[in-house]
């Protein structure tokens, strides 16, 4: 079974190209052309968000390896909104491309082990073993620690998928908990190493 790090490495080598597509799709900027065939109700919408992410696909799947959906976007608009990240999922994977699904998940033990069932892994019910929705990557959240991201990596392994761990982020607020130095325990909990001398 191929990973999902070396088919990731594969797809930017054979397109030449490292970007990845963010699918965070707001209601506000989708075309005039396209929500005037949808009702103005959660169904609509989910539907204006297939088809535009569906017409962003089509326009770059032969360029860019990889597209990243972020769940908040699609979660605002309840049951139908899913069901609109899900086949974003399925249509980008028919297409080729590398799905990474930014999840940002951070909790521990069964709850860990749900969020991965549903992102990476697999979900049973009886002697049913099915994969939801089945993305190659998922971004996860290590603030809780080690037992929040276990269940993920498990997952990696035995499914050959793939995770992103956010380690510093970019937002503007960031440091101020990323960053926070509290008299010098930073360097107590990591026995003194270069980084943080």
């Amino acid at each position: 079974m191929e990973n999902a790090i070396d088919k990731l490495i594969d797809k930017i080598k054979e397109m030449n190209n490292p970007t990845v597509i963010g699918l965070d799709p707001r209601y506000d900027i989708i075309p005039e052309c396209i929500k005037s065939k949808y009702s103005q109700d959660l169904e609509g919408v989910a539907k204006a968000i297939i088809e535009f992410n569906k017409e962003l696909i089509d326009s770059v799947c032969d360029i860019i390896p990889a597209v990243k959906p972020q769940i908040a976007f699609y979660e605002m608009f309840g049951i139908p909104g899913m069901k609109a990240f899900e086949e974003t999922c399925k249509y980008a994977k028919e297409k080729g491309m590398i799905v990474v699904a930014d999840m940002k998940r951070g909790d521990i033990g069964t709850t860990a082990k749900a969020y991965s069932n549903a992102a990476i892994g697999k979900t049973s019910i009886g002697a049913i073993n099915q994969s939801i929705f089945d993305v190659e990557f998922v971004t996860v959240n290590p603030y809780l620690g080690t037992d929040g991201v276990l269940p993920f990596v498990e997952d990696c392994k035995a499914y050959g998928k793939g995770i992103f761990v956010l380690v510093k982020t970019s937002n503007k607020s960031s440091g101020e908990l990323q960053d926070l130095m509290t008299e010098d325990r930073r360097k107590n909990i990591c026995k003194g190493c270069k980084t943080c001398k």
